[in-house]
């Protein structure tokens, strides 16, 4: 897991915003895990026509509801896909594979909240940071972000998130000892500094 320091310049406070050029989200933090003690995520999603979350993705023991308050929000868990609109509320429970996307030509405001809060605002600030730096560095090196910074994200965050349909014991037996090599072998620093924010 990331070292103690790495987890506290990371944390955020209600109102915080973080933006994602890639999905085009731009998230602001509402209720943080440390002002619920662990029990509620509370974030607001602003999601640009066009954006989607970038893969199908679940989260293992978290449950999402998602509540729109402007704009169309296309939605998918599982094969059942649906189209919501302002008033409109879909829980994802814990497992369910899931994606969304902005079908309409204005800006979706949706409210979130995800239960337990876990390391999911640590989540959502790496991913948009390792959005940032990879789309930046694209111009020169198109391979990045590179698999082994992909292992690291998947082992820090695997109570937050996993791919869809991958058994848990792939990561188990497969990304855990993998990102310990990575960091044995020093090939952690990008992650790290895009772990604490930092480009």
């Amino acid at each position: 897991m990331v070292a103690d320091e790495d987890r506290t310049s990371l944390a955020l406070r209600g109102g915080s915003v973080i933006e994602n050029p890639v999905s085009g989200e731009r998230i602001v933090i509402r209720a943080t895990a440390a002002e619920t003690d662990g029990a509620l995520l509370a974030w607001e999603l602003f999601l640009a026509p066009g954006g989607r979350v970038p893969s199908s993705h679940a989260h293992p023991g978290q449950e999402e509801v998602f509540t729109v308050v402007e704009g169309l929000l296309r939605f998918r868990i599982r094969s059942r896909s649906r189209t919501l609109e302002p008033g409109d509320s879909v829980r994802v429970a814990p497992g369910s594979v899931h994606s969304f996307a902005n079908p309409g030509q204005q800006t979706v405001h949706v409210m979130v909240e995800t239960r337990p809060a876990l390391e999911m605002e640590a989540l959502l600030a790496t991913a948009a940071t390792m959005a940032r730096e990879t789309r930046r560095s694209a111009r020169v090196l198109p391979s990045v972000p590179r698999p082994h910074e992909l292992v690291l994200f998947m082992r820090d965050f695997e109570r937050e998130v996993r791919a869809p349909y991958l058994p848990a014991v792939i990561t188990r037996l497969v990304i855990r000892p993998l990102a310990r090599l990575i960091r044995q072998r020093g090939l952690d620093a990008r992650y790290r500094r895009w772990r604490r924010g930092l480009p």
